[in-house]
C-alpha cells in the first residue's frame, strides 16, 4: 500500500508575519520547531521509506526534525516550493494592496486566477506541484513517503485527491505543522487524515 504524509512546515520566523512570503527563505520560529517535534514524536526508524522536502529553509528545517526521528535522509524537490508572489514578495498585505490595487483585488476575489508580475500564477504552481508528485509516485510505489512543504502545496494535492474544483481550494484549512494522510487504493487517492496535529495510523 502506498501512503503519503503531506505535512506543512512549522510556524516560520517572526519577520514573515502578515507578509507575502512564498519565496522568502526564512527558517522556523521556536514555536515552529516545537510544533514539528510534536508532529514527529511518534515516528520511529522505518516509519517512512523517504522524506521529501521543499527547498525552502522553513520546510527543510521541519523535514530534518521529522527525518531524524524516523531515521532516514531528506531529499529536496524544487517543484514542491510555495507560490512565488513576484513583486508582492516580502510586502505586507497592506503594502501589496497599495502597490497594485487592481491585482490585489483580483487575488482576493479569485486567488486561483491571479498572476503575480515577476512571479507565477496558481496554474503554474499547480502544474509543477502535480508534476513533482507524479515523479514521487512513480519512484515510490508501495512505500510510505513524507512530503514536507507548504499550505499551498498541500491544498493542491488534497483538492486533487478529493476531486474539488480549484475555486474551492481555500476551504481546506492547513495550520502550521498540519498533518494529512493520503493513501492510494488501486490508483485512486483516498484522504484518511487532514489538518491533524500529529502523525497517527
Amino acid at each position: 500500500m502506498t501512503r503519503y504524509w503531506l505535512i506543512r512546515h512549522g510556524e516560520p520566523a517572526e519577520e514573515t508575519r502578515g507578509r507575502c512570503y512564498g519565496s522568502l527563505n526564512v527558517g522556523l520560529s521556536d514555536r515552529g520547531r516545537e510544533q514539528m517535534r510534536r508532529v514527529a514524536e511518534v515516528a520511529r526508524p522505518g516509519w517512512f521509506d523517504c522524506v521529501y522536502s521543499s527547498p525552502a529553509r522553513r520546510a527543510l528545517e521541519s523535514a530534518r526534525i521529522l527525518a531524524a526521528a524516523a531515521g532516514c535522509a531528506v531529499r529536496t524537490a524544487g517543484d514542491l516550493r510555495e507560490l512565488h508572489f513576484g513583486d508582492f514578495e516580502g510586502l505586507t498585505y497592506e503594502e501589496a494592496a497599495a502597490r497594485d490595487p487592481e491585482l490585489y483585488q483580483r487575488w482576493m476575489e479569485a486567488p486561483t486566477e491571479a498572476r503575480f508580475p515577476n512571479g507565477e500564477s496558481f496554474r503554474e504552481m499547480q502544474a509543477r506541484v502535480m508534476g513533482a508528485f507524479e515523479a514521487i509516485r512513480r519512484e515510490h510505489e508501495g512505500e510510505t513517503v513524507a512530503i514536507v512543504s507548504h499550505g499551498g502545496v498541500n491544498r493542491i494535492l488534497l483538492a486533487w485527491a478529493l476531486g474539488m474544483p480549484d475555486e474551492k481550494l481555500f476551504r481546506i484549512a492547513q495550520r502550521y505543522g498540519a498533518v494529512n494522510l493520503l493513501r492510494m487504493v488501486e490508483g485512486t487517492p483516498v484522504v484518511e487524515a487532514m489538518n491533524a496535529h500529529r502523525l497517527t495510523y
